[in-house]
């Protein structure tokens, strides 16, 4: 029997509790509004998707990167980005006046911001995107990735506990299990929203949840910010957007997101007049591999690789100049979209693994997550891979190791669809690659690079293994992993302005209504363009959610 319907009043109402919910909430609170928050997830998930990450963020010519001997700056960030996005269609002008107040704010107030708030930030930092083309190409000219001291949960916590604290004085309500379907609209404007009250769960973070119906709710509100996610968790919505250029989509795939992030309120916005755009652009990782401990449904988490593992097609071949571990991660998917195979491989020693194998998340890195600075040193600095790591090496479904190169073959014949692997070209790439360490010069590209990254300090003390002979006993045994495509980020979203007021398909403002976060593209429809130079999602997330919530209390 469904209940009798809800009525509930607010100035602000705020749809999705992630990052950029919570940031949005506790701004315009903080300006003495009332609002309201509504998820159709229990409670547990509060903090939604970026509770799970590694809490990378973007800085330009931080102190971090300063005592590392970076030299940074807004213009080279600039170039970098611009590269990177590409930013090619009539639909980009909001995008690009995104990107350019965002690189004003990870240049500027964005770290001391966060400081203020108590958020820490780990000394060494990663360098992801590296691109490998020309100087104006794509990718980080400098290592960027700043990592939250305490991963996501870290960065998650501060924003949090304003909420909760404002909860305790009545200032915001917050609402679970309560799904949004659709905008209450009145005379071009949007004046809240209606929905269906979801039946009580005692899931755990990240399970997935029923969508049994109890009830109804309606909330009137002055101003209605949409920071309801992207579209990872529905695999059929990613392959109805998935764009040519990148190939056909995947027959599978794993998913690197926990299954509410639906893409449930794209029609809702729609259908009240937003206008979304560039859903064909999207952030899918090409290192993911089957969770052997699952928590949401077909739950994959992806390898945050050093540079130095061989990656190889499904077919054995090498990955061409320069689709390296880390470097492109759009370019190394559209190429291996084209090979036909829907896996690839990456072969590697123990001495590489031990040293530069980190796997996203924060339930998989205790130390960072935890602040725990003696497991840390144990984990980072210490012999034998990291703890999750070694876990996924006994019992992940697409790790095999061995002590020679032809029980290695043999063992990823043995997995689903290794039986494409021609063993003798995996052989002759290996010794190959092998036979060009003996000098300390070399026409192999990358090993130039390794060479070259490790000039870096953050490069050689935790990311960057000393190049040496994978086939070499001492440095064993082998390891090879397969890797699948892991769903992840929406680039595109509902276009809005820069105060994130969403825009119709004229350009023109509707009245009430504001997005933020991933359902904004991070910002005006699509900040990235076609691609992302990483730690710019939760970056954008704070970002767009501020600015979302500053301006929907005018």
């Amino acid at each position: 029997m469904i209940a009798k319907s809800q009525h509930h009043e607010a100035d602000v109402l705020v749809i999705g509790w992630g990052l950029a919910g919570l940031v949005a909430a506790t701004e315009a609170a903080a300006a003495g509004r009332r609002v309201i928050i509504v998820d159709q997830e229990p409670r547990a998930n509060l903090g939604g998707q970026a509770f799970w990450s590694f809490g990378g963020l973007f800085f330009v010519d931080s102190p971090e990167q300063r005592r590392l001997g970076i030299s940074d700056s807004l213009e080279l960030a600039r170039q970098d980005w611009f590269a990177t996005a590409q930013f090619d269609r009539d639909d980009d002008h909001w995008p690009r006046q995104w990107a350019e107040a965002y690189l004003d704010f990870a240049s500027g107030e964005n770290r001391a911001w966060l400081r203020e708030k108590g958020v820490g930030f780990f000394p060494v930092v990663g360098w992801a995107e590296r691109g490998g083309y020309n100087a104006t190409g794509p990718g980080n000219s400098v290592p960027r990735f700043h990592i939250t001291w305490g991963t996501g949960p870290g960065l998650v916590a501060p924003f949090q506990a304003s909420v909760e604290a404002a909860e305790a004085t009545g200032r915001i309500t917050i609402l679970p299990r309560h799904r949004v379907t659709a905008l209450r609209t009145h005379a071009g404007g949007v004046t809240g929203a209606h929905g269906d009250v979801l039946a009580p769960s005692a899931a755990a973070r990240g399970e997935q949840t029923s969508r049994d119906v109890v009830g109804s709710f309606e909330i009137l509100a002055a101003a209605t910010i949409v920071s309801s996610g992207g579209i990872g968790g529905n695999h059929d919505l990613v392959r109805a957007q998935w764009p040519a250029r990148l190939g056909t989509p995947p027959t599978r795939m794993i998913t690197g997101v926990p299954a509410y992030v639906d893409g449930s309120m794209q029609p809702v916005a729609r259908a009240a007049g937003a206008h979304l755009i560039n859903g064909d652009r999207m952030w899918h990782y090409v290192e993911g591999i089957q969770n052997w401990s699952p928590i949401w449904p077909n739950h994959g988490i992806r390898i945050l690789p050093g540079p130095s593992s061989v990656w190889l097609e499904a077919t054995g071949a090498r990955l061409p100049v320069p689709l390296y571990p880390g470097f492109d991660t759009l370019g190394t998917l559209a190429h291996l979209r084209r090979t036909g195979h829907d896996h690839s491989w990456f072969v590697l020693s123990q001495k590489i693994i031990e040293k530069e194998f980190t796997l996203s998340g924060s339930e998989q890195n205790p130390d960072l997550t935890g602040k725990d600075v003696r497991l840390l040193l144990r984990s980072r600095l210490g012999k034998g891979a990291a703890g999750p790591v070694k876990a996924f090496m006994d019992r992940g479904a697409d790790f095999v190791v061995r002590r020679s190169l032809d029980e290695l073959i043999e063992g990823m014949r043995a997995l689903p669809g290794g039986e494409v692997l021609d063993p003798e070209l995996v052989r002759r790439e290996i010794e190959a690659r092998d036979r060009e360490i003996a000098n300390d010069f070399t026409k192999d590209a990358q090993i130039a690079m390794l060479r070259s990254a490790r000039a870096f300090r953050g490069d050689r003390l935790i990311r960057t293994a000393a190049p040496h002979r994978i086939l070499d006993p001492a440095n064993g045994p082998l390891i090879a992993v397969k890797l699948h495509v892991l769903t992840r980020k929406s680039l595109g979203g509902i276009k809005t302005d820069l105060s994130a007021r969403a825009l119709d398909e004229r350009g023109s403002v509707i009245p009430g209504l504001f997005a933020a976060g991933e359902a904004a593209g991070f910002g005006g429809g699509g900040v990235h363009g076609y691609r992302a130079l990483e730690g710019t999602f939760v970056g954008g997330c704070l970002f767009s959610g501020r600015i979302a919530g500053r301006a929907a209390v005018g």
